[in-house]
């Protein structure tokens, strides 16, 4: 039996996997089931309810496996409410934020015919240590704004059209 939503993530060191785990866990929270899933790995969106792509973006391009994601994917994706998110800017400004969303924007502009409901960039992380030299040599930072990737995916039912039994809190006798 398929989730609800399905939570696919294409990640080259790990930090959008998180962030995907994390929207999983609020979804949850909200009484809808989740399957995290690597972008490569996932093969049928038969079952699913709807479905949340994460990619990071490196060095101006949506990572490889999410662009792959939506072409193979694209006729189910047709019939299926979609939300999109990338890891982009390194560095916490408004120019960096800006261009992170012009190069995830172009991303989806080249998908052709995909029309996400909920669309989010969020700040990324770096850890040198995975890295390769010269990149090894960056500095670690960590910007993912933990607080807004939970707020987004709290709009995410509604958003993606999904149905949500209310939750009810036992009162104690």
């Amino acid at each position: 039996m398929a989730a609800d939503v399905l939570i696919v993530y294409a990640s080259k060191r790990g930090s959008t996997e998180q962030v995907a785990r994390r929207i999983g866990e609020a979804l949850r929270g909200q009484g809808l089931s989740t399957k995290v899933e690597e972008a490569s790995d996932c093969r049928d969106l038969a079952g699913y309810r709807a479905v949340v792509l994460g990619g990071s973006i490196y060095f101006g391009r949506w990572h490889r496996d999410a662009r792959g994601f939506l072409h193979r994917h694209r006729t189910a994706l047709a019939s299926l409410p979609l939300a999109v998110f990338a890891l982009g800017p390194g560095k916490n400004t408004p120019e960096d934020f800006e261009e992170s969303r012009k190069q995830f924007e172009a991303a989806l502009e080249k998908a052709g015919g995909i029309e996400p409901r909920a669309v989010a960039v969020f700040g990324g992380a770096v850890d040198p240590e995975k890295f390769r030299f010269p990149f090894n040599r960056m500095p670690k930072t960590d910007i993912r704004d933990w607080e807004g990737i939970h707020s987004w995916a709290l709009t995410l039912p509604a958003g993606l059209g999904l149905e949500v039994a209310p939750r009810t809190e036992s009162v104690p006798a």
